[in-house]
C-alpha cells in the first residue's frame, strides 16, 4: 500500500546530542520516560541556545517556518511534562541506514 499524505522532507540536524538522557533524582523506583526526537532536539537548540528566531531556524533545519513551530511546539510540551512529572527525558538518535 502506497504512503498517504505528503513524503517527510529531509531535515538538517547539526550534531548529535552529547548526552542523550537526563534523570531526575530524588524520585523513587524507576520513572516514567519522555522521548525527544533529533527534530525537537535540534529545535530546542537552535531557539533556546544558539538564540535563531522560528524563522532561522527554520531556514537551518531546512524546514518551513510553520512546520518548525510544531516541531518546537511538541518539544516544549514534552519537556515540559517530564519535568512536571518527574519523568526521564531521553533523546531519541535515528537509526542509520546502510
Amino acid at each position: 500500500m502506497k504512503p498517504r499524505g505528503r513524503p517527510k522532507k529531509d531535515r538538517v540536524v547539526k550534531g548529535c546530542p552529547r548526552v542523550a538522557q537526563f534523570s531526575p533524582r530524588g524520585k523513587p523506583g524507576r520513572p516514567d520516560e519522555t522521548e525527544l526526537n533529533m527534530d525537537q532536539f535540534e529545535a530546542i537548540r537552535l531557539t533556546s541556545v544558539a538564540g535563531l528566531s522560528q524563522k532561522e531556524a527554520a531556514v537551518s533545519m531546512n524546514i518551513s517556518q510553520p512546520t518548525f513551530s510544531r516541531i518546537l511546539k511538541k518539544a516544549h510540551k514534552a519537556m515540559g511534562e517530564a519535568l512536571i512529572q518527574g519523568r526521564i527525558i531521553r533523546i531519541n538518535s535515528p537509526a542509520k541506514s546502510p
